[in-house]
């Protein structure tokens, strides 16, 4: 049985960990229900996130089963749970006794500054590569998006926490696994207005 704690707080940015709670929660239904997917938020009352959707945590800092996987979202709330020290102790604290630690987008931000990610290659959100650099004592992989250093899997913004969250259940149950998780939830990106698009300089 694996145990996926997934961190929300006002301004959270909705697709970083609804995208991989949909893997998660996929990868549950397809072994018989053998797992399971929380939401942990500082306080019981419902988080209203980025764009507005508002949604009601399972559990708080303080009361939640013990977690294999914890995944930390990003989104414009991160730039204040940066300076809260209820979450980034808890952050600190829960890693050190989870299997994996995750983020998506600028998640990265709370888990360098809760210490996970100081010292290893991460990933973030394009737009916050340089900002997360200049903090220090860390490897910013700007052409990947995902990144495994360890224990830790950092992912770029938004859409790439599913890649993350697939390449992560494959590791936890089999890549046959993953690819069968892959097949049910449809994805199989090929977004339009891509063909005719510049490459990048």
């Amino acid at each position: 049985m694996t145990t996926y704690g997934l961190l929300v707080f006002d301004g959270a940015e909705e697709l970083d960990f609804v995208g991989p709670w949909e893997v998660f929660t996929a990868s549950s239904m397809l072994r018989d229900h053998a797992d399971t997917a929380v939401l942990i938020a500082e306080r019981p009352d419902p988080v209203r996130c980025n764009k507005g959707m508002r949604v009601l945590p399972d559990h708080t800092l303080d009361d939640h089963p013990p977690l294999d996987v914890l995944l930390v979202p990003g989104g414009m709330g991160t730039r204040r749970e940066v300076s809260n020290p209820a979450v980034i102790g808890w952050i600190r604290k829960t890693s050190a006794h989870t299997e994996w630690t995750t983020s998506v987008c600028t998640g990265s931000l709370l888990l360098h500054e809760a210490g996970p990610a100081r010292g290893r290659r991460v990933a973030t959100h394009h737009g916050f590569e340089d900002a997360l650099e200049a903090r220090g004592e860390v490897t910013v992989v700007r052409d990947a998006r995902y990144v495994v250093d360890g224990d830790l899997v950092t992912s770029q913004g938004v859409s790439a926490g599913i890649d993350m969250a697939l390449w992560l259940v494959g590791r936890l149950h089999g890549r046959d696994h993953a690819r069968a998780v892959r097949r049910y939830i449809q994805y199989e990106p090929a977004p339009p207005y891509l063909a005719d698009e510049p490459l990048p300089a």
